[in-house]
């Protein structure tokens, strides 16, 4: 039987996964893991922590404090010793000659599924009890906000068992942990990312799958995460993802509950705090907010240069001083859901109780991130008391929602066209940082959320221009290349070549993700 038939299915699938263990690799190998980040005993600060150990971690930690002192101790040879680095999802997958790009990302899939039937004792991977789709490359477990985008592609190809499966994946992650973590390792378990879970439970009934009132309570226990804390905070406290502003409104920001560096990145982070004159705590815990956001990085969450010598690199992140936009329109959009889910239902109290949440974050939202002059959502900087200056493509987010009135809606798109549409599709910021999410790339989430949130508001001449424009950058790469990639530089002007795109913390990954999900579901609609 299965959840389509049985909504009780879905808690009992704990069962079906190996029971998790959640200590990091900093928690399980304390020094031994700084010394492996330190000494750069692999290129990538991500593959020692991907590492399956093949003993005992006490029985290795053990043997490491007993043999490190020694002279001529090799920490390299030791760590291959006890170690089996991860396996990495082939990325140079190319089209047959002639094939189609629908075709092509159709024959991904295979390749980017995972039946967890194994799972490598003591690793940092995290069990699930149904089969999955990974990003590729060097990402080889399951991400959240990425796989929503994903998921459009699966549904377009008729995937639709697989939809259903990453469905529930999700919902059993939001029931073991409490929340749906950054990925599916246990250094991402103290972060999650942009609340997305009822888009997918969308998705899901919208090709057949069981209805969203079957994840209600997954629902309700995500928004519970991201408003752990906000009873009874006082005007201009703070607690954890909330913030009560001195007027007493109350939004989310992105966070982390640990201040350390990221064990994926842990010699980037360290490297970053070094450069700046602040605690390393505090830069730490921006830096995985910045993560959380799924933005990472990009000058959004830098410090802006309106105070004299202000640094504006990325030492200078301050994410958990903002109030971002898109993250306070997913959680309207959320609210809206659970309290039409629960009118459904027939509890009218819970129903209530979420519909006047919703009602306040909206008169919040158009308080505090609405700018009428510019038309445009900006980020607010809550300790700063002030909106951002800098427009980015987290503009549209509140259109995507619903979040907007119609007249705020022809707004942003007036906006749009005239500081964001490049020829190659919709730009991410107005900022060159040389930071992957920042201009010159073009990322496939913010066209999907552009372009369906101006179609929404009967902006279809715009929503299409953007398609079209996305589309084009893509198949261009694509009859060159015989590959997609997750991001792409957009052209700043038509007669420029359409190409890959650039910055970030590693090397650009082949194909995957977003990208084919986006591409395969406009594909479907030609």
């Amino acid at each position: 039987m299965n959840a389509r038939t049985d909504p009780g299915q879905r808690q009992r699938d704990a069962s079906h996964a190996p029971e998790a263990d959640v200590l990091t690799p900093a928690d399980r190998y304390q020094e031994l893991f700084v010394a492996v980040q330190r000494e750069r005993v692999f290129p990538d600060s991500k593959t020692f922590v991907d590492c399956a150990p093949r003993a005992e971690p006490r029985v290795i930690m053990a043997t490491y404090r007993a043999v490190c002192g020694e002279a001529g101790f090799d920490l390299a040879g030791f760590v291959h010793r006890f170690f089996d680095a991860p396996g990495v999802v082939p990325s140079e997958y190319v089209s047959i000659p002639g094939q189609s790009m629908a075709a092509h990302i159709d024959g991904l899939w295979p390749v980017l599924t995972r039946a967890p039937r194994t799972h490598p004792l003591h690793g940092s991977l995290l069990p699930l009890p149904h089969d999955y789709v990974v990003p590729g490359g060097r990402f080889t477990e399951l991400y959240y906000w990425d796989s929503y985008f994903t998921m459009l592609g699966l549904a377009a190809s008729g995937c639709q068992a697989l939809l259903e499966s990453m469905t529930d994946n999700f919902a059993y992650l939001i029931d073991t942990y409490g929340r749906v973590p950054n990925g599916t390792r246990t250094y991402y378990l103290s972060r999650s990312q942009p609340p997305v879970f009822a888009l997918m439970a969308q998705l899901c009934e919208q090709h057949g799958g069981p209805p969203m009132r079957d994840y209600l309570p997954q629902l309700l226990r995500e928004h519970a995460f991201w408003m752990e804390g906000a009873d009874g905070l006082a005007p201009g406290q703070a607690h954890r993802r909330v913030v009560a502003l001195a007027d007493g409104r109350v939004l989310n920001r992105y966070w982390d509950d640990r201040c350390t560096p990221r064990e994926e990145s842990w010699r980037e982070d360290v490297a970053t705090a070094a450069q700046s004159q602040r605690p390393p705590a505090e830069v730490y815990r921006d830096l995985r907010a910045a993560a959380e956001s799924g933005w990472d990085f990009s000058s959004r969450w830098l410090q802006e240069p309106v105070e004299p010598g202000a640094a504006a690199g990325l030492a200078s992140i301050r994410t958990t001083s903002l109030l971002p936009v898109d993250l306070n329109a997913l959680l309207h959009r959320l609210e809206c859901t659970i309290a039409r889910l629960s009118r459904e239902a027939g509890d009218s109290a819970v129903a209530d109780v979420f519909a006047a949440a919703a009602t306040r974050r909206l008169s919040a939202i158009d308080a505090l991130l609405w700018d009428p002059v510019e038309g445009a959502y900006f980020d607010h900087d809550w300790r700063l008391q002030r909106r951002r200056v800098a427009l980015t493509g987290a503009t549209v987010v509140p259109l995507f929602t619903g979040s907007a009135s119609r007249a705020q809606a022809h707004a942003v798109a007036a906006t749009v066209r005239h500081r964001l549409l490049a020829p190659g599709g919709f730009a991410t910021t107005e900022q060159a940082s040389g930071e992957q999410w920042d201009r010159p790339n073009g990322w496939a989430p913010l066209q999907w959320m552009a372009a369906q949130g101006f179609d929404d508001y009967g902006l279809a001449e715009l929503a299409q221009e953007i398609r079209s424009r996305w589309l084009e950058t893509t198949g261009t790469v694509f009859q060159r290349e015989h590959k997609l990639v997750e991001k792409y530089a957009l052209r700043e002007v038509a007669t420029e070549a359409a190409q890959r795109g650039g910055g970030g913390e590693y090397p650009l990954q082949d194909g995957l993700r977003w990208t084919t999900g986006v591409t395969r579901e406009w594909l479907e609609q030609r």
